[in-house]
């Protein structure tokens, strides 16, 4: 799996990694594949701002739903509106095609607050 340079994690499974202060969000590899086949991505069309550490939308797979918290705050950007027609792109290529959200940080500092690639696997026990 190619798993971008600077990434960083939340304990609620969420990735971002930051180019400038553009932030580019989705769940972890790990977080898919406890999910299953997502059959659904959910965030709301309407929403400007995210808030770290708050729901911004929800993911659905075929058992289950799960939450999805921004790991910045930031004004929103783009929705990956791929994600409408191929919901299965966060299994496939969770790092890649599959994100889920840009976001213009307004808090860079939010990102040491954060868990970077070993941290995370160390949280999930790889």
């Amino acid at each position: 799996m190619n798993i971008p340079q600077g990434i960083k994690f939340t304990s609620d499974h969420e990735w971002v990694v930051v180019n400038g202060n553009v932030a580019t969000i989705g769940i972890s590899n790990f977080a898919q594949s406890e999910l299953g086949d997502i059959v659904f991505v959910d965030v709301d069309a309407d929403i400007a701002e995210l808030e770290s550490g708050k729901t911004f939308g929800s993911i659905e797979a075929v058992k289950t739903v799960s939450d999805l918290y921004a790991p910045v705050s930031g004004k929103v950007l783009e929705l990956n509106s791929a994600l409408e027609d191929e919901p299965e792109l966060v299994n496939s290529d969770p790092y890649g095609a599959g994100w889920i959200i840009k976001v213009e940080c307004s808090n860079l500092s939010e990102l040491d607050t954060l868990l970077s690639l070993e941290d995370y696997k160390k949280q999930i026990g790889e």
